[in-house]
């Protein structure tokens, strides 16, 4: 029985869930909304007949504990703690939804587990943050902090307080997803020349923002006066500011997080600051929240501080309300979980679509690092071909292969089977399925990436009696399990080129569970896939881009339970 991922019509309504069985009983879907929800949101569930909302404020755990089995959905903000004891409690729960972007207070692995939908609302606090952004770079410019400080002091400083204008002024964003692509926007309006770093979103998007690909962030850096970073914090974008990043930065640029704590290294920061090569930084997010104690940064005047305000607008707060709200009517009426954060398969599903979705992810997985590693990492485009046995799951199976192109590119807690076709589209990236059936097998798979003028295509069976198997990567025929880490190497069809990428391994203490070596033809082109436990040192692709003959190595290693 599936409970997150569910079809249309919605089989929520009407019908009261237990754990032992499904029964259909005519009562109403109760829904609790607590935290103060703004008005707009919960007016939008009370208009709904077939709702019971209870409209409490913030409860006690233990009170809250006491009651949740009563309810189909809750909706709150952060105050309250949506644990795993209350939802294994909470029998009825089919939807969580949080007015709001974080989920730090939700147990979102149980969640999932018990097929309960997480729901929250990325995009209500968009116009806040770009908004603040310009506040506090006009603040940190112009001195606004001093000059109210020194005039309530009964102080005149105007001679003191000359500060500087942003336009003419280069920004560079990177991350040009929702606020970054708002902060764009409204950057024009300043004067400012804005250019932006993101190879996860298409030229489309650059030129309907009329702003400048930085194709290397290493380009961008030295080109930015500002620098403001819009990304999530993932392994990828950790320490992405770092040292280095800021020494190339222009001597007196300025920096700008308002993203999440750690993209930012803020000891290198600060050392940047003290020895003169920034004149500032304006920072909104922290690694360790709240800030407390006698933070470095707290007495210095050319860093504007603030505590995590970006979302703080009653704007912001109602759209996040109104957003969580229609999408937990939504789910609850129509069985529309596109918002939700989480997914899962259970029962006879997860056996006949299970092997299936891990396909499809995997293919597009490796597709993603095969164009990465040709330069090409702005997807343009996505398209599903499969066999007759699978046309009735595509947008199922659409879904998965979208999840493995944006592995590694987006917050992992919030890429799964339920919004990866809208994050995808969101980055510009078109998802198709092909027309017809797709002949090599009934339940055959092939998915074909394009970025620019490169193409990749990556197919494979996903057969009932056995594990799912690769089985065409570009035009070469393969035969190897998608699983753990692989190896793909482009290389010379000669005599010794197995051997010598044998011992390479080997010497590197590299164990092969699988190696297929492709041709096309005696003596041409060629191409190995091979199957190792564990990822590989560091030093390893470099050695096998060493050997005679050895064109390009690909490292893929898949997500934990991807």
């Amino acid at each position: 029985m599936v409970r997150a991922g569910l079809p249309h019509p919605s089989p929520f309504l009407h019908r009261a869930r237990v754990r032992s069985s499904t029964v259909s009983v005519p009562v109403p879907l109760r829904i609790l909304v607590t935290d103060e929800i703004d008005r707009e949101g919960v007016d939008l569930l009370r208009a709904v007949p077939a709702f019971d909302v209870d409209e409490l404020p913030t409860l006690p755990a233990a009170d809250l504990l006491e009651r949740i089995d009563q309810y189909d959905a809750i909706v709150g903000r952060s105050a309250t703690r949506v644990t795993e004891a209350l939802l294994r409690r909470a029998r009825r729960l089919k939807v969580v939804g949080r007015a709001g972007v974080g989920i730090d207070n939700i147990a979102i692995d149980v969640a999932t587990e018990l097929g309960i939908a997480v729901i929250n609302a990325p995009a209500g606090n968009t116009v806040a943050v770009a908004e603040l952004f310009f506040g506090a770079m006009i603040s940190l410019l112009r001195h606004l902090t001093r000059a109210d400080s020194s005039m309530h002091a009964g102080r005149w400083e105007r001679s003191e307080l000359l500060g500087t204008e942003l336009r003419g002024k280069a920004l560079g964003i990177v991350g040009l997803g929702r606020i970054g692509g708002e902060v764009a926007h409204r950057a024009h309006a300043f004067g400012m020349d804005v250019q932006a770093f993101d190879p996860y979103v298409g030229d489309e998007r650059f030129a309907a923002l009329r702003v400048k690909r930085a194709h290397t962030l290493d380009a961008l850096l030295e080109a930015a006066q500002i620098l403001s970073v819009h990304v999530p914090l993932t392994d990828e974008t950790t320490g992405m500011i770092d040292a280095a990043a800021l020494a190339r930065l222009r001597s007196g640029a300025i920096v700008v997080n308002m993203a999440r704590g750690g993209i930012v290294d803020d000891d290198a920061l600060r050392a940047a600051i003290d020895r003169g090569h920034l004149a500032g930084a304006v920072l909104d997010v922290f690694v360790k929240e709240p800030l407390t104690g006698d933070h470095a940064f707290r007495g210095y005047d050319n860093v504007v501080l603030t505590p995590h305000i970006g979302a703080s607008s009653a704007e912001a707060q109602r759209n996040v309300a109104v957003d969580a709200c229609a999408a937990v009517r939504d789910a609850l009426l129509n069985g529309d979980l596109s918002r939700s954060l989480n997914g899962a398969l259970a029962g006879e599903d997860a056996v006949t679509l299970g092997p299936a979705l891990l396909l499809a992810r995997r293919a597009a997985t490796v597709a993603r690092a095969l164009l990465a590693d040709r330069g090409a990492t702005a997807i343009a485009s996505l398209t599903l071909k499969t066999g007759d046995d699978l046309t009735s799951s595509a947008a199922a199976l659409l879904a998965a292969a979208a999840a493995g192109m944006l592995e590694g590119v987006v917050e992992a807690e919030r890429l799964n089977l339920i919004n990866a076709r809208s994050m995808a589209t969101a980055r510009g990236v078109v998802l198709a399925h092909g027309e017809g059936g797709f002949a090599p097998h009934s339940r055959a798979i092939e998915v074909r990436l394009v970025a620019g003028v490169h193409a990749m295509r990556v197919g494979g069976v996903a057969a009932l009696d056995m594990t799912p198997r690769l089985t065409r990567i570009a035009d070469f025929h393969v035969d190897v399990a998608p699983r753990g880490t692989l190896l793909v190497l482009t290389n010379y069809d000669v005599p010794g080129v197995i051997g010598r990428v044998g011992t390479t391994l080997a010497e590197a203490g590299v164990n092969i569970a699988e190696y297929h070596q492709a041709r096309l033809a005696a003596g041409g082109e060629a191409l190995a896939v091979i199957s190792i436990d564990g990822a590989p040192p560091a030093h390893v692709r470099e050695r096998l881009m060493a050997l005679r003959d050895i064109r390009s190595v690909t490292v893929v290693k898949f997500g934990e339970g991807a």
